[in-house]
């Protein structure tokens, strides 16, 4: 016969206890937490519409302020200044161009001329699509936008760079500075077409990737360098 231990009628009672007492309610902190990170993306939101609607320079904090019916010394509270929300608008946008060319490593492409048909076009699609991208990648003139349009540069060029190399269209011993110099060349034409069209000139575009294209072919494995589609 198993005997009962003396302390199990305890843990019963104990269970009991828990079960029965009332939860604690939610702390006052995660509520205010989320009122944070609600009231965060209303004001990108209303920056990104009134930069689309009105350009650069009508996105001020008091108009944003005004958008989202935040008063602006509570808009304030979450940013310093305008640049810090241009900033992280252009977070968002970097983080969504990134994703856009992630599909490039699966595409088939048999030239360089090919490959930088894949990463402008896509580039330029989604400038037509976010006006407001527009408006910060060539209005916007601010250390702290000019440090994430570098870094955005740099990892693209990088990238490009590698799959080059890698797919035997560059020569093994390209330098990456000769990606991030095409890059770069391609993105002041690209400036150029924006400032001239708010879609983008496409005869100004398109002499964007003959100069990139030829660069780059100067790099090219010879039996890529030319090769028909």
């Amino acid at each position: 016969m198993v005997r009962e231990s003396a302390d199990e009628p305890k843990r019963g009672r104990s269970a009991a206890a828990t079960a029965g007492a009332p939860q604690a309610p939610a702390r006052p902190e995660a509520a205010l937490q989320r009122r944070g990170v609600a009231r965060v993306k209303a004001i990108l939101d209303a920056a990104e519409e009134i930069l689309a609607e009105g350009g650069y320079e009508a996105a001020t904090l008091k108009a944003i302020g005004e958008r989202t019916g935040i008063p602006t010394p509570s808009v304030y509270h979450y940013f310093n200044d305008r640049y810090q929300v241009d900033a992280a608008i252009m977070r968002r946008h970097s983080d969504a161009l990134l994703g856009v060319l992630d599909g490039i490593d699966g595409e088939e492409f048999r030239s360089i001329s090919d490959v930088v048909g894949l990463v402008f076009d896509p580039i330029v699609e989604y400038f037509r699509a976010h006006p407001s991208c527009v408006q910060l990648w060539f209005s916007g003139r601010h250390e702290a936008l000019s440090a994430q349009f570098q870094e955005f540069d740099d990892q693209v060029a990088e990238r490009l760079w590698r799959l080059g190399i890698g797919r035997g269209l560059l020569r093994v011993d390209t330098p990456l500075l000769v990606m991030k110099l095409a890059f770069e060349a391609g993105g002041r034409i690209f400036d150029i077409a924006f400032q001239q069209d708010r879609n983008g000139d496409e005869a100004t575009m398109t002499e964007a990737k003959r100069l990139v294209t030829a660069y780059l072919e100067t790099y090219a494995e010879k039996s890529t360098a030319h090769r028909a589609e």
